[in-house]
């Protein structure tokens, strides 16, 4: 860990390089970060390592953005759980997970009644999508995935526009790989629910 010379004017900036260093923080601690910070994207891992996340760009952020429309039009017209987006972050803690932020998420509605979800919410989701950017690692996000599948997560996506597959994670299963599909079928967790791949690839 380095740190800069110290700025000879108000115009430098003190630059503090974490490149190469892991950082861990308690739960707790992640919980001011986050409140002291609220314009940095900030995940936890089950292991207590801190991860910073880079804004997306604009092409992620469309594509995210057209995932988020597709899952929220349906549950509206369906009413049969709530949708949130990659802002809302869950906390698995308690269960031996992290707190994390998936750019998409499900949950089914009778297993949030009567829950306060004003802050991060405590309850495994039923359907989450991760969308890779340019600048994300698919290592990274493939630990991300098998720690959803390990939580309980019910069907998972990991969309990969570079290579156009998407990764399909499912309690108990392999992972099932799909090439440039056109549309996927979620029913199996959200009745109805297909997924149409066009605006992404």
């Amino acid at each position: 860990m380095t740190i800069a010379t110290t700025p000879k004017s108000s115009a430098d900036v003190l630059l503090l390089n974490v490149s190469h260093a892991k950082l861990t923080v308690t739960p707790e601690h992640f919980d001011q970060l986050c409140m002291d910070n609220p314009d940095l994207r900030l995940e936890l891992t089950k292991d207590r390592e801190l991860i910073v996340m880079a804004p997306a760009g604009g092409e992620s952020s469309e594509k995210n953005f057209d995932l988020v429309m597709e899952v929220g039009i349906w549950n509206r017209q369906s009413g049969l759980g709530r949708a949130f987006d990659s802002s809302c972050g869950y906390d698995f803690t308690a269960i031996g997970g992290g707190k994390r932020s998936p750019d998409v998420s499900w949950i089914e509605k009778s297993r949030l009644e009567g829950l306060e979800i004003v802050g991060f919410i405590p309850v495994v989701p039923d359907f989450v999508i991760e969308l890779r950017s340019a600048t994300d690692t698919l290592k990274l996000l493939q630990e991300k995935m098998q720690e959803y599948r390990g939580l309980g997560v019910r069907l998972g996506l990991l969309i990969n526009p570079q290579s156009k597959q998407i990764e399909v994670y499912r309690p108990g299963q392999d992972v099932e790989i799909l090439e440039s599909p056109s549309a996927i079928d979620c029913g199996e967790v959200m009745p109805g629910f297909v997924l149409n791949m066009s605006r992404i690839w």
